[in-house]
């Protein structure tokens, strides 16, 4: 069985965040834990809060050792955008965006990531 865990409206854009997502793809819960640790991106902290969050509910409801487990889906998807503005020059105002992302982790047993 799949386990998931979803941050949703995370405040970092989709483009930085998917960076460390691309590095768990595929890995043991345990590596993904340590790249994801000693990754100097902020959105590293928020994939490991996830990651962890999806290893937690595999521990609640499945009753199953972490360390079986590897890291079956991993994304980013887009989120709102918050729209601000700040000032200008001659009296105007320059627009500015702030993306937001959903991230989802999903975690499964070895053999069944496979099969």
């Amino acid at each position: 069985m799949e386990y998931r865990a979803t941050a949703r409206h995370a405040r970092i854009s989709p483009t930085k965040c998917r960076l460390s997502v691309g590095l768990i793809r595929g890995k043991r819960v345990e590596d993904a834990l340590n790249l994801l640790r000693f990754q100097p991106r902020r959105g590293s902290l928020m994939v490991r809060k996830t990651l962890e969050s999806a290893v937690a509910n595999a521990a609640a409801i499945g009753g199953i050792d972490p360390m079986d487990l590897i890291v079956s889906d991993a994304r980013v998807d887009k989120a709102m955008v918050i729209k601000r503005f700040r000032p200008a020059s001659k009296g105007r105002a320059a627009g500015r965006i702030k993306a937001c992302s959903h991230i989802t982790v999903a975690v499964a047993t070895s053999t069944e990531a496979k099969a």
